[in-house]
């Protein structure tokens, strides 16, 4: 009855998202409050590092139920943004919804559920505007070091700013949240290819995508199948001559309509912040019926996923060779198509998709190892990013230097045994966004525990002898994540250490208290 039942649910969801293609209009960027100025020795209550979708999570619970605490909110880059502000390459794009991806107390109220980088960077920004976070964020300040005390009970903390000749400050404060996100900013993956030196086109990464870029009338080569690459695809064919993604195998591409009738029904008919959450809501649970169809029927999702793909790709397509990956669904994301752009460009023999291996670069283009050569006048190397926790700053507790893999993650927020520091991630299945506020609310609530309680001091506390088995943070097969594994900590199989996925997550932080008996407060 409940398999049956799921079945049914999954043909609906598909059914509720239907819609026609819609244009996505070109905005004003939101203008926000000059760089806060910070002294060396000053001392905070709460560092934030980062102002991306964590960092202003982070802020906006602080300020709501702790409005008394002094904070300073630490970004790196010059603007307010973290990814949606780093990456610029043509199409960038969300790879959720924006009704989930986008913050509880803000509303997204545009009609379209897939947002253009631009769009994204000025919601946070507008966000940051609004509940009057920027004045609190200081621009340039790199995070290199994070040194806590124990009998002090403070952090101190060693900072470049890149705004004064990249001079060394020291801050100081209580509790740390780190909201830097987990990928490299300046050195993405970029595996070297035989013979690149012969190719006499220009080869760029998508991370590294510089402004003006010209890629017009030309023929292009993209290495990768991942989101980046499902993205590039169609965003450059208007302007290139040719564009050819080059996979070593395929993977599931879900289309999106970015017209949907019943969102569009909602926002006409009820108050913006009503139809928000509503579509929210339905959103959150589509996203996860989706994944758990998937993963608990993985032949009927292949065989759904694959036939929506074979109806959009042009009679004769050898989709089986091109789009029917060898792995189940969810054991790597799924990458979404809005409005079907990438089929829509192999069918208008804009693009093209090849499976094959590299052999090397040749001067111009590349060979295969089936003796094919793809010519290219530009290549560009999606070849995925480097994980990267905490921006590479280096955190210790009383000497000693902290081995995030060799740590368990409670509530998948705070390192066992370590005071005071708050890790912002984001789930596999589910908007990024989604984890931050929960872990951004539970912070919040540990803050005024403190205060209530008059400890200086929390950290969830787990004895050497836990008898716990162990299991890995992200429960994927990503490339990013296979090599990033000696990295990451890891979750334990009961009780607070083994959560880590929404709706369980957000059951606890309803029902939960931050005094669970794990956490200590001195």
């Amino acid at each position: 009855m409940v398999a049956g039942s799921l079945v049914v649910l999954f043909v609906v969801a598909f059914f509720l998202i239907s819609g026609k293609a819609t244009k996505i209009p070109v905005e004003n960027e939101v203008e926000l409050r000059p760089s806060v100025d910070i002294e060396d020795e000053t001392d905070f209550d709460v560092v934030i590092v980062g102002a991306g979708l964590s960092g202003i999570s982070a802020a906006h619970a602080l300020v709501t139920t702790c409005p008394n605490k002094k904070y300073v909110l630490l970004e790196r880059r010059s603007n307010v943004g973290g990814t949606w502000d780093l990456f610029r390459y043509p199409g960038i794009r969300s790879d959720s919804d924006m009704y989930t991806l986008g913050f509880t107390h803000k509303p997204w109220t545009k009609p379209h559920p897939i947002a253009p980088g631009a769009q994204i960077r000025n919601y946070i920004k507008g966000t940051a505007r609004e509940f009057d976070i920027d004045k609190h964020i200081s621009y340039q300040k790199e995070l290199l070091s994070a040194s806590y005390c124990s009998d002090k009970r403070q952090w101190t903390l060693k900072i470049r700013d890149h705004s004064e000749d990249n001079k060394i400050i020291s801050i100081r404060c209580n509790f740390l949240e780190m909201c830097s996100g987990y990928y490299d900013y300046e050195n993405p993956y970029r595996p070297k290819f035989e013979g690149e030196e012969n190719f006499k086109g220009e080869t760029i990464h998508p991370q590294m995508w510089k402004e003006g870029f010209d890629y017009s009338d030309k023929k292009v080569v993209i290495i990768g199948s991942g989101a980046t690459a499902v993205t590039l695809l169609p965003n450059l064919t208007d302007n290139a001559k040719h564009v050819t993604m080059l996979q070593r195998s395929p993977t599931y591409i879900l289309s999106l309509p970015q017209h949907n009738r019943l969102t569009v029904f909602l926002q006409r008919v009820l108050p913006s912040h009503w139809a928000y959450r509503i579509i929210r809501w339905q959103n959150i649970l589509l996203s996860w019926l989706l994944f758990v169809v998937c993963r608990t029927f993985p032949g009927f999702a292949k065989k759904k996923l694959v036939n929506n793909m074979k109806k959009s790709l042009p009679s004769g397509f050898d989709y089986e060779k091109h789009f029917c990956p060898k792995y189940n669904p969810w054991e790597q994301r799924l990458c979404l198509a809005p409005d079907a752009d990438i089929f829509k460009s192999i069918r208008a023999g804009k693009a093209s998709v090849v499976t094959d291996h590299i052999e090397k670069f040749v001067e111009n283009g590349i060979l295969l190892k089936s003796g094919e050569t793809l010519e290219a006048d530009i290549i560009i190397t999606a070849t995925g990013l480097n994980v990267k926790l905490f921006g590479g700053a280096q955190l210790c507790v009383d000497g000693e230097e902290i081995i995030f893999s060799e740590k368990f993650l409670y509530r998948g927020m705070m390192m066992d045994n370590i005071p005071n520091l708050v890790y912002y991630g984001g789930y596999t299945n589910a908007s990024w966004t989604l984890k931050c506020e929960l872990t951004a609310g539970w912070s919040a609530r540990l803050l005024a525990h403190m205060e209530k309680v008059g400890a200086t001091q929390c950290y969830p506390y787990l004895p050497k002898d836990h008898g716990m088995c162990e299991k890995p943070m992200l429960n994927l097969n990503s490339g990013y994540l296979i090599r990033a594994k000696n990295q990451l900590p890891k979750l334990g199989d009961s009780g607070p250490w083994s959560t880590y996925s929404f709706l369980p997550d957000l059951w606890e932080y309803m029902t939960g208290k931050v005094d669970d008996g794990t956490m200590k407060f001195e």
